[in-house]
């Protein structure tokens, strides 16, 4: 399409728009959401196909009105809370999936380089884990209990003190997106690779199924939460890296805005992990197999359903009204 077809066609929407931002027209908040994906989808043409129009600075102004609008109506809502968790963060992740997919191939990519690496070197999981942890673990699954590394201390201050370790480490993962996202990068590579190691060496020792049917009690939320995490990071570096339209300097502050957004509906997650893995896993082998693959298909299907379905159902719902 021709750039004068392009305005001719979206003009008269961009008016209303500023007069909307201008409050001579009165719109509700789903109104005005619609008119911000519509702003969104505006620019993004434009960027791709008159990268060096007018009309790119001028819809780049628009589109910083209509978030600012957007949000701000929803913020003074009664259910703010609920609107943060159901409506704010599925349309950023939505907007930024690009980089959750990514996340999720990092992890899986270092994943299984850990699980090939553990099978071809069988030293390897001890350069990972340390001695004193395979050591451990090998008296464990000599005992018959490979998993009763979990159940030491009391409930309520494992349950504090692992919170707090999965707090302080998915901090790590969204600040180290300071670095231009490679830090996050090094933190989910890092985990990938644990992940792989800990499998593989359970594997080697005949005890897979008790730590598919223990660890992932509280590790199907911990590490899905990583890995969104690590994603908020990548937001982070690209808005540092690719600031498009905007002063680099406007460019960090939105996307750490928008990031940190994320991060912040990870902390439910990570606080039901801790909570699982204090209270719950410690008895994984007390329990029937079919109850801890309930809570394992449980915690998988809610987090899945959060982070990468309902964004969708969402975003497709704004555009639809």
């Amino acid at each position: 399409m021709r750039e004068i077809a392009f305005i001719k066609q979206n003009k008269e929407k961009w008016l209303e728009f500023e007069e909307v931002i201008s409050n001579k027209i009165e719109k509700t908040p789903d109104e005005i959401a619609h008119l911000h994906i519509q702003i969104m989808n505006d620019l993004s043409y434009a960027q791709s196909f008159y990268p060096k129009s007018n009309v790119v600075p001028y819809l780049n102004k628009l589109a910083k009105s209509s978030y600012s609008k957007i949000y701000h109506t929803k913020k003074q809502s009664k259910n703010t809370f609920f609107s943060f968790f159901l409506e704010t963060v599925p349309l950023l992740l939505f907007k930024h999936k690009k980089y959750m997919y990514i996340s999720f191939a990092v992890f899986f990519t270092f994943f299984f380089i850990g699980l090939l690496s553990t099978f071809n070197d069988e030293n390897f999981a001890r350069e990972i884990l340390g001695n004193s942890y395979v050591d451990h673990t090998l008296e464990n699954i000599e005992s018959g209990d490979a998993l009763a590394i979990y159940k030491g201390g009391s409930t309520w201050g494992s349950f504090i003190g692992i919170f707090n370790n999965n707090l302080r480490v998915g901090l790590n993962m969204f600040l180290s997106g300071l670095f231009i996202g490679i830090g996050s990068g090094y933190y989910i590579m890092v985990n990938g690779i644990m992940v792989a190691v800990f499998q593989a060496f359970f594997y080697q020792h005949n005890s897979l199924v008790d730590s598919l049917l223990g660890i992932w009690i509280h590790g199907t939320y911990e590490i899905f939460a990583m890995i969104i995490e690590a994603g908020c990071g990548y937001i982070i570096g690209a808005s540092i890296l690719f600031p498009g339209a905007l002063k680099r300097f406007e460019s960090f502050k939105k996307g750490l805005r928008e990031a940190f957004f994320i991060f912040l509906s990870t902390i439910p997650f990570t606080f039901a992990a801790a909570f699982l893995e204090g209270y719950v896993t410690r008895h994984y082998n007390r329990m029937p197999a079919f109850f801890c693959v309930l809570i394992i298909l449980f915690c998988l299907v809610t987090i899945s359903y959060y982070y990468l379905i309902f964004p969708y159902k969402v975003a497709k719902k704004q555009q639809a009204i």
